[in-house]
């Protein structure tokens, strides 16, 4: 995409996040067309979202994944599904777990367990009428569903053996099945998918099911693009290490080193990318993930990209760890491999450069022409005199302007903590001059027009995108992950409002106009 002729602006809300009247106290799959179509309304260009990779029962974070590829069927729409609605829909679900639906949807946050509990009953209930109805008798949608199964079977097939094996140990990881299933023995896999072959086809049946209504929802929300985020590794268990154990250190630990956010560096306690051996294989597996995000998204987001030019790790029981590669020319040239990889899917990348990222890194996302971060509240000339915040105006075209992510503060709460050198320099900024002469930052409060005028300095900005988290948009405190935190609250956001209502809420309905005011005059969006 030229920056220079089609500056776009967009918006971070997790899928979760947005459910409408009918979804099920989530985010749903069918939600993302009117999420899109008041997008579309406000001149924004793109709906930026977190991982949707399926996660285990218990879990919240998105990026807690037990597979690299597969969509959470907690994201079905079960309003869409004819063989759910066609027998008698939410009607065929027993008291209790009606009952237990409408405090879901009811509830302020996202009731993860409630909805995963009640949405897989009512998946099986409709992959029994599938059954009946359709595959036993070869109609044409079994042959579609068919048509899937083998179309994705690369992916596929270890996916679905995983979770009927997974069902079968009662939800136990891998590495406490028995030894042949463990060691994936062929004669044992065999059995296994003789054995649990239906079983296999329910989760085949519901990742058919996620996917036409995703393609359906991702042609229809057009002009709006749909973005996506691309994890740096997937988790222990999940079905893509159990699939592919030789691509892994289970003796070490991923995480990142010491920094000024953290004395001790971070432990994500993930396995780690046996870089040789993957190269060996000309990066298959990589590969293949790339590829399926290309089918999901339109672009998507590199997490942790430093990672893939050095991932840091721990042996168990050391406090200090080491990179791999160790010296910077193979980090250089290992990084630079890996990022051809990702351009070559075709889809839009932009690289989460975010944290301690060595210079040379970042010259490396620039030859290739690969847009980092621009937070605004950490653009500062960090070397000078009272370290002052960098221009917007200033920031490269070949970059991502935004107030944040999904990981920090609010620009509220930002701005409510700092202290008043740093509020002083931000509004020493060109744009906020009106503001410096109105009295002491310590005691100024964040106020919807300051909010506005940080808006359009980065609508302003020469950035090629700029993706703005919602909630400070609408100037919100609520976060969506505090970092290192397990808690209710983690991950379970919900906009405060159905995405269905939106035109009728006048908050949303003011902020439409200002950002369709915004985008136009900075020309990130036709008039």
């Amino acid at each position: 995409m030229s920056a220079a002729t089609n500056r776009t602006a967009g918006l971070l809300i997790p899928l979760a996040s947005m459910p409408s009247t009918d979804s099920w106290g989530i985010g749903e799959i069918g939600d993302l067309l009117p999420m899109a179509s008041w997008l579309d309304r406000a001149g924004l260009r793109v709906l930026q979202l977190l991982p949707i990779n399926e996660i285990a029962p218990g879990q919240t974070s998105p990026y807690s994944a037990i597979s690299g590829m597969a969509i959470d069927p907690i994201y079905i729409s079960l309003r869409d599904v004819r063989d759910f609605t066609a027998p008698g829909g939410e009607s065929r679900l027993d008291l209790g777990d009606q009952v237990a639906l409408r405090a879901a949807r009811e509830k302020r946050r996202v009731d993860f367990a409630t909805v995963r509990r009640v949405k897989e009953q009512a998946l099986r209930l409709a992959f029994s009428y599938f059954w009946d109805v359709e595959w036993i008798r070869g109609t044409a949608r079994a042959g579609s569903f068919a048509a899937f199964c083998s179309w994705e079977e690369w992916w596929l097939a270890d996916y679905a053996l995983y979770r009927a094996l997974r069902e079968r140990f009662d939800g136990h990881s891998w590495t406490g099945w028995d030894e042949p299933l463990r060691v994936r023995n062929a004669e044992a896999l065999e059995h296994a998918r003789e054995e649990l072959s239906t079983e296999i086809l329910f989760y085949q049946y519901l990742q058919w099911l996620a996917d036409e209504q995703w393609q359906d929802a991702r042609e229809r929300i057009r002009p709006v693009a749909l973005f996506g985020d691309f994890p740096f590794m997937v988790g222990a268990d999940s079905a893509d290490v159990w699939a592919h154990q030789h691509l892994f250190r289970f003796d070490a630990t991923v995480g990142v080193p010491p920094d000024a956010f953290s004395a001790s560096g971070q432990d994500w306690g993930l396995p780690v990318y046996r870089w040789d051996v993957m190269e060996r294989e000309d990066y298959a597996w990589l590969r293949q993930r790339v590829r399926r995000s290309a089918r999901l998204f339109d672009g998507y987001r590199i997490d942790h990209l430093v990672g893939f030019y050095r991932t840091y790790s721990r042996t168990a029981g050391e406090t200090e760890g080491r990179f791999d590669p160790a010296e910077e020319p193979a980090q250089l040239e290992l990084g630079e491999r890996l990022m051809a990889i990702f351009k070559s899917s075709g889809s839009r990348i932009i690289a989460e450069d975010l944290g301690v990222v060595p210079d040379f890194v970042r010259a490396s996302l620039d030859r290739m022409e690969i847009p980092g971060y621009r937070v605004l509240r950490w653009e500062r000339h960090w070397d000078a005199p009272g370290q002052p915040f960098k221009d917007p105006a200033g920031y490269p075209v070949l970059s991502v302007a935004t107030t944040g992510t999904h990981d920090t503060d609010t620009l509220t709460t930002w701005w409510r903590t700092a202290p008043e050198d740093e509020r002083r320099a931000f509004l020493a900024l060109p744009q906020f001059a009106a503001w410096s002469a109105q009295g002491e930052p310590a005691e100024m409060p964040w106020s919807d027009s300051l909010r506005d005028r940080a808006l359009q300095a980065l609508y302003e900005a020469p950035s090629e995108l700029l993706l703005l988290p919602i909630q400070d948009v609408f100037g919100w405190e609520d976060r969506i992950n505090v970092p290192a935190t397990v808690s209710d609250e983690n991950w379970t956001w919900r906009l405060p409002w159905p995405v269905d209502a939106l035109d009728r809420e006048p908050q949303a309905r003011e902020r439409c106009q200002v950002l369709r005011r915004l985008a136009e005059n900075s020309g990130r969006h036709p008039r």
